[in-house]
């Protein structure tokens, strides 16, 4: 069910999901409500995450990565969702509700980066995901890599723009956006940083001490 990751064969993304832990009834059911809008193997690596005690999550969409944050929370940990669409996160209330998790989410509707520039200015979360709207990279980053504790993580997704990051004559804004962001990330001197080939890019970024 899961979109397999653009840059390896088919045979060994089957290989890679039957060494992978699957996912249970309740993400199944999003993922097929939802089926062909997004992929699903960013969630599963998200949910090997555990003893955040507070997060927040740029994009939320439909909910399946928030609800694999929120599973990997500590007790009494919260998670903060940013996203600018009502009808998405409608869907996603609901699945938070069947995953027991409505008390650990708390959903801010409205362009993230007001929401980000509203907190405040200091070290506060211990994960971070990006996975939002790909002209905005840049503007997320620099407001959230600020307000991550030393050794918290920021994760950010689809930094491969479908391969295209490396076609140097590609003058699509959105790529250009995420190759400008990738090239910002790489070169920020907070962070320890790794791309991974998982879906569309990955890239972990953990804050230094």
């Amino acid at each position: 069910m899961a979109q397999r990751t653009e840059q390896i064969s088919l045979h060994l993304n089957a290989y890679l999901t039957a060494h992978s832990s699957p996912p249970d009834a309740v993400l199944r059911e999003l993922a097929n409500e939802t089926a062909d809008l997004f992929p699903t193997e960013t969630g599963l690596a998200i949910a090997q995450l555990t003893g955040v005690v507070s997060a927040v999550e740029v994009g939320t969409f439909t909910g399946y990565s928030s609800i694999c944050i929120a599973r990997g929370l500590a007790a009494g940990g919260r998670l903060l969702c940013c996203d600018i669409s009502e009808e998405w996160t409608t869907v996603a209330r609901k699945y938070w509700e069947k995953a027991g998790l409505s008390d650990r989410i708390e959903l801010q509707l409205g362009p993230a980066i007001d929401t980000l520039r509203s907190l405040p200015d200091e070290e506060m979360f211990d994960l971070a995901f990006i996975d939002a709207d790909k002209g905005g990279y840049l503007g997320y980053w620099r407001e959230v890599v600020p307000r991550i504790r030393p050794g918290g993580l920021i994760m950010v997704d689809n930094t491969f723009s479908h391969g295209r990051v490396i076609d140097a004559g590609n003058d699509n804004p959105l790529v250009i956006a995420v190759r400008d962001f990738n090239d910002h990330a790489a070169a920020d001197d907070r962070v320890d940083l790794v791309m991974v080939p998982i879906g569309d890019g990955l890239t972990l970024a953990r804050k230094r001490d």
